[in-house]
């Protein structure tokens, strides 16, 4: 008989992952203090979900203390272009990789308890299934699994598949020799720091999230400081600069997963298309991927900051429109961006117009702050 190692290696290649690694739930005792220092600086900004589970994400034993082994998983979804190439093209929104196609949170789930149901039934063990949303620290575990290293960006680089790996776990009441732990490749290298349009990182290896672009336009439910707008360009949902430019991604293949690829509705799409979404408008186009959890009023926020930054005339009339719509949070972000966009004495025949009814103080705040 093959060794159980290879058995669920052969399993779960059959499922459609790309890496299949071996490691124990005590082989990252680091990963949790680096955690909790990095709530006590407060840069998990309103994630505070992190600061409910901290007790649990911090040590694998704890969330299940029966597990005695962790099998790692990575699914490719390397894009069969350069992500940076988007971000020339001013009136078009730019949409994060991972976000593109189908949500891969169902995707992975599915083939991950298609392996785990063979193992229980095959080997007579416990197991569990975990994907990024379960208080799990993949990132260490995938390290210590052999599957990559976290950069100096916090992101898992792979020397395989360069930045595009999503990880899924499996946690085992069985005995699995684990794998060698991968150690750090990034060198003298500082790419990835460097590209950051907001200066996320306040050191190499150390993220603040609050001023990262893909925590602002998904994770952040409020309003958008100004000193973040304009560095965000055309991105209204995620940012891949910092995993683009890794020098890794000379390995990086494209996705074999086909329901990875991006749809013609996430693929970059025209501003004019998305300032135009009403709710029901956007739920339709988005169903099914990542982008239809951020709900509408956010996506649109993010899409006016990106209308403000093209300075594209033909966006007006998309952006006038928003002055008067349901959400605050749209409201004050058509004001920045009608500001950016109109003459300036059109600016002030919407400004008393539209302030006479305004009765949300942030938004009269953006009116005021534009008109200085």
């Amino acid at each position: 008989m093959p060794q159980l190692e290879d058995q669920i290696r052969t399993r779960a290649l059959d499922a459609g992952f790309d890496v299949i690694r071996f490691t124990t739930p005590d082989a990252i005792p680091g990963a949790g203090d680096r955690l909790v220092e990095f709530l006590s600086f407060g840069r998990h900004g309103e994630m505070t979900w992190m600061e409910d589970t901290v007790e649990r994400r911090r040590d694998p034993a704890g969330l299940w203390p029966e597990a005695r082994s962790v099998i790692v998983l990575g699914l490719n979804y390397g894009p069969d272009c350069d992500p940076m190439e988007a971000l020339r093209k001013a009136s078009n929104g730019v949409i994060s990789v991972y976000a593109r196609g189908k949500d891969y949170h169902d995707l992975i789930k599915k083939k991950l308890k298609q392996v785990a149901g063979w193992l229980h039934r095959e080997h007579d063990c416990e197991v569990k299934v975990f994907v990024d949303t379960a208080p799990v620290m993949e990132k260490p575990l995938a390290q210590s699994a052999g599957v990559g290293w976290q950069g100096k960006h916090t992101n898992l680089v792979s020397r395989d598949f360069g930045s595009w790996l999503f990880l899924g776990s499996i946690f085992t009441t069985r005995e699995i020799a684990p794998d060698s732990a991968e150690s750090d490749h990034c060198g003298a290298c500082r790419a990835c720091l460097d590209v950051c349009p907001t200066n996320a990182f306040p050191a190499p290896y150390e993220l603040d999230a609050r001023r990262c672009i893909s925590y602002l336009t998904i994770e952040h439910k409020g309003h958008i400081a100004p000193e973040f707008r304009e560095p965000m360009g055309n991105r209204i949902f995620g940012c891949d600069d910092c995993l683009a430019v890794c020098p890794w991604n000379k390995f990086a293949r494209n996705a074999r997963e086909i329901r990875f690829a991006a749809r013609a509705e996430t693929d970059n799409p025209p501003l004019a298309e998305l300032l135009d979404l009403d709710d029901p408008a956007f739920r339709a186009r988005f169903a099914g991927t990542p982008i239809k959890r951020t709900g509408r009023d956010r996506f649109i926020r993010n899409a006016l900051i990106a209308a403000g930054n093209s300075r594209n005339a033909a966006l007006r009339p998309h952006v006038v429109a928003l002055l008067g719509d349901d959400s605050p949070l749209v409201r004050a972000m058509a004001v920045w961006a009608a500001m950016r966009l109109l003459e300036a004495d059109e600016f002030v025949e919407h400004r008393e117009r539209c302030i006479r009814d305004e009765t949300d103080d942030y938004v009269c705040a953006e009116w005021q702050r534009a008109m200085e």
